[in-house]
């Protein structure tokens, strides 16, 4: 071999190092990554005197490839092909660039393409896009323009680093667009959010019925809902969906406008609920249900019906600070149709109502220690002269407060209502 030989082709060095700045320039700058693509592979086909190059992405679980990009006068972008077909499936089953002379000689290729486009395949150099052994997809080159017709090593090593190149880039393409994505989302669930606060009844230190909510995640499955009716009545609920995220929080937001628009009509709590199962069980995915406490109360009698749809057992702390659950329990919302949900009355006497989700006694206030039944008892019994305005707010804060400084997040949403029955009787009137 001659020296001359040996001396490396100057102005091809020059022409390869040109277009691997002009590609990298492109991929970096660019905020459309299709259509720098585009124009990256017209390039290649430009710089290799190619007749047609291709880039193939893979979808669906990396079952199918799908031409993302092409530059040829027979366009096949959009064309679909299992991933184990014809010489692209292998070089990404083999994980190594292909350089096919003769592909009428090769035993996998595949020409299903040529059906379709027209063209007449005779040569290929094929390199995967791989990136820190994830698998993208591959970038295809076909018929060299040369007297020979075949594609040589210089062109095999340059479209290896632009394989390489392109991969990283529809990679960094990839993350950028999952972060626009997921800020979006941020965004749209502390909207979410808002509405539902805002959606959340108001307080004042002279109505006897109080609610506190904090969700586990940006948006909650859990709800309480209280209105006056016209007779001086009060309608309230407590509700909790079952599983947690969007999902919940769709179907907490159908369920407490249910209960808000009928609550106002129907003036049987057993009624109401009744028509609410109905309602969620015609519509209900994915096996969702709502357990829920609804009732009337009436301040003057201190005296309420309520009924308990599958939920935790409401507390009673009395004027003399005993502390009574009660269980009666009905099916929750929305698994079975035309469920006769009972009533039962209850008479305050100066006592306090606590009704809640399970979230509170489930909270970690330890270390491999939940608040529990007892727990919460005590909790009650521990606020109950705190003022009725903070009492609940209180309490939540109390027994997240582990939680909070050792995980930073909750399991689970915890909501509280408190129900108050005043009485001339009862000593503790700061409760009010």
């Amino acid at each position: 071999m001659s020296v001359h030989e040996l001396r490396p082709d100057t102005d091809k060095s020059c022409e390869q190092l040109e277009l691997l700045t002009t590609v990298l320039q492109e991929f970096s700058t660019t905020l459309d990554i299709d259509a720098t693509l585009q124009h990256v592979t017209s390039l290649v086909k430009q710089y290799l005197d190619a007749e047609g190059v291709s880039l193939f992405l893979l979808e669906k679980d990396e079952r199918e490839l799908v031409c993302r990009v092409c530059a040829s006068a027979a366009d096949i972008t959009g064309v679909r092909l299992s991933a184990s077909d014809g010489i692209v499936g292998r070089t990404l089953r083999e994980n190594e660039i292909q350089m096919v002379r003769d592909v009428g000689r090769d035993p996998d290729f595949y020409d299903g393409v040529d059906s379709r486009s027209g063209v007449v395949t005779r040569s290929i150099l094929c390199a995967p896009l791989v990136l820190n052994d994830e698998r993208i997809g591959a970038l295809e080159a076909i018929n060299k323009n040369s007297e020979s017709g075949l594609f040589d090593e210089h062109d095999r090593n340059l479209l290896s680093i632009l394989a390489n190149i392109s991969a990283m880039a529809i990679h960094n393409s990839r993350m950028a667009e999952e972060l626009v994505f997921q800020e979006r989302t941020r965004r749209e669930l502390e909207l979410a959010r808002e509405i539902q606060a805002a959606l959340l009844p108001c307080h004042s230190e002279k109505y006897p019925v109080y609610g506190y909510n904090v969700p586990a995640r940006m948006v909650s499955g859990d709800f309480y809902d209280h209105f006056q009716l016209e007779d001086g009545r009060i309608c309230f609920a407590l509700g909790d969906v079952s599983g947690k995220g969007i999902n919940a929080s769709l179907l907490m937001a159908k369920t407490t406008s249910i209960f808000r628009c009928l609550g106002k009509r129907i003036p049987s709590p057993s009624e109401l609920l009744s028509v609410i199962n109905n309602e969620l069980y015609a519509n209900a995915t994915r096996g969702m249900f709502v357990t829920m406490v609804a009732g009337i109360y009436d301040p003057k009698q201190q005296a309420l019906v309520m009924v308990n749809a599958g939920h935790q057992p409401p507390l009673l702390r009395t004027c003399d600070g005993d502390v009574a659950a009660y269980e009666i329990a009905s099916p929750p919302l929305g698994i079975l149709p035309d469920v006769g949900y009972e009533e039962y009355q209850l008479k305050l006497d100066g006592g306090d109502l606590y009704i809640f989700t399970d979230g509170l006694t489930e909270c970690w206030i330890e270390r491999n220690r939940q608040l529990g039944d007892k727990g919460v008892v005590d909790m009650i019994s521990r606020f109950s002269d705190v003022k009725a305005v903070d009492r609940l707010q209180e309490i939540v804060q109390t027994v997240t407060r582990w939680k909070r400084e050792h995980t930073g997040y909750l399991f689970d949403d915890i909501t509280m209502m408190l129900i108050l029955g005043l009485s001339k009787e009862c000593p503790n009137d700061s409760k009010t």
